[in-house]
């Protein structure tokens, strides 16, 4: 029986080789082709020194299956989901690990109109023919391998949500970490009037200069020094596949995915009123205000890309966004995009002014503690237990929509088990008192570590 710990809630995603390998590549290729019968898949790789060879496993995989696989080559995981929606292909594969260390690697799933394949929709299936070794016999009659060039559509396509007439210098540090971000800021540069400061810009799947994860916080100072030594207006990081995108003020200071959740809202809102915005449970006041201020309609839903997807598709949504940085797109077939977030916000910027007084005000009414993560020695369902019993008496809401939200009268707090390890993580949000979110803060954290 193949080593299948890999398989996540929402992905694959392990170490090379023992849990993720050219022959495993190969076989969940032919499980995916058993789930979803596809004629055509796209499949595209991240800059993992093991990427390349792992996504030709998954093509002859595909192809010995009987469908044509389409190479589109090296990008990010939106490209995978761009691919299968602006070509109406049956599905796509991207191979990728996101922010994980060098030696791992993985896939990302999407079947017709780049709707995800997580552990709920089809990975768990794929997981237990593997395991049963239940695997269809080959083809009678292969499939084809050949390219597929995205680049100039897909461009074309980012640009679609700018109003360049209105745009003016900028000048924009951009640290992609090595990952593979560069790629596509280098293509956009000739159609943009910024001054791009590139940091760590060069793909490199050693990762020199660390782990392209700008969620942890050792991994911001080299965005924010280069900011504030420049004078740039504004700076931008991404993970290893860009499918997340962190922004930083023209003081160098981290702005919290949050806050840009309420200004794409805004925007949004002023382009279609009355909209449906979708936005997971961790912080909302926020959220919620800017988008029944604007005339639109707050839409709460679990965590995770693939809930938000179809929770999405369910109420039409125009826009979601989490605070962990993923922003999602009606127009993008639902799907999140770590490159839309930073042309929209830059296009406010340029017409609007600095980013700092686009969402200080926003911070100010509504601190937030950000995420907040602690490892657990039991198990996360005790612990929402016990910090349920304890507010029970006095909280106004208590919701379960993901993990457990308690909201009072001027606070309120998240608490959720990680899907993928031995984590609680923690969200508190005040009412324009950053004392009272610390001091919240402070003792959800001393329930917790009880």
């Amino acid at each position: 029986m193949p080593n299948l710990n890999a398989f996540k809630a929402y992905d694959i995603r392990g170490r090379i080789p023992d849990e993720i390998n050219e022959s495993l590549a190969y076989d969940i290729a032919r499980a995916f082709c058993a789930l979803v019968k596809p004629q055509r898949v796209a499949v595209g790789y991240d800059i993992r020194l093991t990427s390349p060879q792992l996504a030709a496993a998954v093509r002859r995989g595909l192809a010995d299956s009987g469908a044509d696989a389409l190479d589109i080559g090296l990008w990010g995981t939106e490209a995978a989901y761009f691919s299968t929606f602006a070509y109406e292909l049956d599905g796509g594969i991207m191979v990728t690990a996101s922010h994980n260390p060098s030696d791992y690697n993985g896939m990302k799933f999407v079947r017709e109109q780049a709707r995800p394949v997580s552990c709920d929709t089809g990975l768990n299936e794929m997981r237990d023919m593997l395991a049963a070794g239940r695997l269809p016999a080959k083809a009678a009659t292969a499939g084809s391998e050949s390219k597929l060039d995205i680049r100039a559509r897909y461009i074309e396509h980012l640009l679609g949500y700018l109003e360049r007439s209105r745009l003016r210098k900028l000048k924009v540090v951009v640290n992609p970490g090595n990952g593979g971000a560069g790629l596509v800021i280098d293509a956009l540069e000739p159609h943009l009037p910024f001054e791009f400061i590139k940091v760590n810009h060069e793909p490199d799947g050693t990762f020199p200069n660390g782990i392209p994860n700008p969620m942890l916080e050792e991994n911001r100072a080299a965005t924010a020094q280069v900011v504030r030594r420049s004078g740039a207006d504004v700076g931008l990081a991404w993970d290893g596949d860009y499918d997340r995108c962190f922004f930083f003020d023209e003081h160098g200071n981290f702005i919290e995915g949050y806050y840009l959740v309420g200004l794409l809202a805004e925007v949004f809102l002023k382009r279609e009123p009355g909209a449906r915005i979708v936005h997971d449970p961790r912080l909302t006041w926020n959220t919620i205000d800017i988008v029944r201020e604007h005339g639109g309609t707050p839409v709460l839903c679990r965590s995770g890309h693939a809930f938000i997807k179809q929770k999405m598709r369910e109420v039409d949504g125009v826009y979601g966004g989490e605070m962990s940085a993923h922003h999602y797109f009606r127009s993008f077939s639902y799907c999140d995009s770590g490159m839309i977030p930073w042309l929209m916000a830059l296009q406010v910027i340029a017409e609007r002014g600095p980013l700092s007084g686009l969402v200080g005000d926003r911070m100010r009414r509504f601190p937030a503690s950000g995420e907040i993560n602690r490892r657990l020695s039991g198990d996360a369902r005790s612990i929402l237990e016990r910090l349920e019993r304890h507010y029970a008496a006095t909280a106004l809401a208590l919701d379960h929509t993901d993990g457990l939200s308690a909201e009072f009268a001027d606070w309120r707090f998240n608490l959720r088990g990680s899907n993928t390890e031995p984590l609680v993580r923690l969200n508190v949000e005040s009412r324009g008192s950053e004392a009272l979110m610390r001091q919240k803060t402070e003792e959800l954290l001393k329930l917790i570590d009880a």
